[in-house]
């Protein structure tokens, strides 16, 4: 392939990509039939904290319109991390792991069917909540309920069929950038939002310029954790064969410091802003509920005590799920590589998972720092959640993943034309 025909393929890549991310952006914009539009932007404006305005963000604006993508690609997600768990602990799925190909159509299959149902389950929940809502609704019944739910369910098979063809047809990961579109489209409003609160006296200027080099700084501090890495040192031994020596290598074996990526933070703040989200929705107006409820909300300890116990929790089981020390000594011994000093196979392993655990630990501080910290701001003050540490953390770790996809396909291309120059690519 020519040096003009991989630069046309990873520009049509580029464009596809764009062009699938503005189809997305079209459906966020698309109303589900039957919601009264004035009672809805009535009701939005004081339900943007809680789950609500989490599921908001994912969903770039989708739920605060209540359009047809307002369960986003979350259900998807899901189905995808319980797939991944069971992966580590079902004997099923780890046969089908172990596979390959057919093995992964299977998963991904299942991981489909389980979006389905989850889509399902959560759009029937929508659909109770919304006729929950007085007047929200114009026809509230068995009818409504039916179109909402098949409505959301085909608006979330969609989104998935969209982000699979970035993934297969496009630039980057298709699900994190549909994910990071939504949350960047809505920054320009959020922007406004937060000056209008400032001209109207409701922020002080002095807090405003404090929350941008806030902003700042924790960007700065996301893509030097995200770029850190521990390197292992391994090394091959020499082996002659015939006459000539082979091996004798070194390289090494990359541990980053935060494995588990966003899903973390994700998950925490989906189980904590829980009862908040059902007394926003009238769905328990039990007095005892609504007080255990406001220990719930952002700003109490309790709140922050339990995001960052859920943050670290998370971290530390998803990497486990993710990363295993021991089969990676065997995969280590069985192609002949050591670490210098530690023997090879059950040490190499305890080695290994002896650094990972140093370093999940300052993952997980790392994640629940950078969520916590935006969130005192949300709480006392009216910025929205797409300023928070979440958003940012998504926003930041999927461009950097992206640019990385597309320099190394510009450097595949600058390697494949520097070696036709040569002798051996005559």
């Amino acid at each position: 392939m020519s040096s003009s025909t991989q630069s046309n393929d990873l520009r049509n890549r580029i464009l596809f990509t764009l062009f699938i991310l503005a189809v997305y952006r079209l459906g966020t914009f698309v109303p589900l039939p039957g919601i009264d539009p004035d009672q809805l932007q009535i009701m939005m404006e004081g339900n943007q904290k809680g789950l609500l305005g989490m599921f908001n963000v994912f969903a770039g604006g989708a739920v605060s319109r209540m359009a047809i993508f307002a369960l986003g690609i979350m259900p998807y997600i899901s189905s995808s991390i319980i797939v991944q768990l069971l992966t580590g602990v079902s004997d099923y799925f780890k046969n089908l792991k172990a596979q390959g190909e057919i093995g992964r159509q299977k998963i991904t299959q299942i991981t489909r069917y389980g979006t389905v149902l989850l889509a399902t389950i959560q759009g029937y929940g929508l659909a109770v909540g919304l006729e929950s809502s007085a007047d929200l609704v114009i026809n509230p019944g068995l009818f409504f309920k039916i179109s909402t739910v098949t409505t959301i369910v085909a608006g979330t098979i969609f989104l998935m069929w969209l982000g699979e063809q970035i993934t297969q047809r496009g630039i980057g990961n298709g699900i994190s950038l549909i994910i990071f579109s939504g949350i960047v489209a809505e920054i320009p409003r959020a922007l406004v939002t937060t000056f209008e609160l400032g001209r109207t006296g409701a922020i002080s200027t002095a807090m405003i310029i404090f929350i941008f080099l806030l902003l700042v700084a924790t960007i700065m501090f996301i893509v030097f954790m995200e770029r850190a890495l521990r390197k292992i040192l391994i090394n091959y031994p020499k082996r002659q064969m015939g006459n000539k020596m082979y091996g004798g290598d070194s390289s090494h074996l990359p541990l980053k410091i935060n494995s588990a990526g966003v899903i973390p933070a994700i998950f925490a703040s989906a189980l904590l802003l829980l009862p908040v989200t059902f007394s926003n929705f009238n769905v328990s107006q039990n007095e005892t509920f609504l007080n255990i409820s406001s220990y719930f909300s952002q700003g109490q300890p309790l709140y922050m005590l339990l995001y960052a116990s859920g943050i670290i929790f998370f971290t530390f089981f998803y990497t486990s799920i993710t990363f295993n020390p021991t089969e990676t000594a065997e995969n280590l011994r069985k192609y002949g590589g050591f670490i210098p000093g530690i023997r090879p196979g059950e040490s190499t392993a305890i080695y290994i998972d002896t650094i990972l655990t140093r370093l999940t630990t300052i993952g997980a501080l790392y994640l629940a720092l950078v969520c916590l910290m935006p969130e005192f701001l949300i709480a006392n003050y009216p910025i929205p959640f797409y300023l928070g540490g979440a958003s940012v953390l998504i926003v930041v770790v999927v461009a950097i993943d992206t640019v990385t996809q597309i320099q190394t396909r510009m450097m595949s291309s600058q390697y494949e034309q520097l070696i036709k120059k040569t002798k051996f690519g005559r």
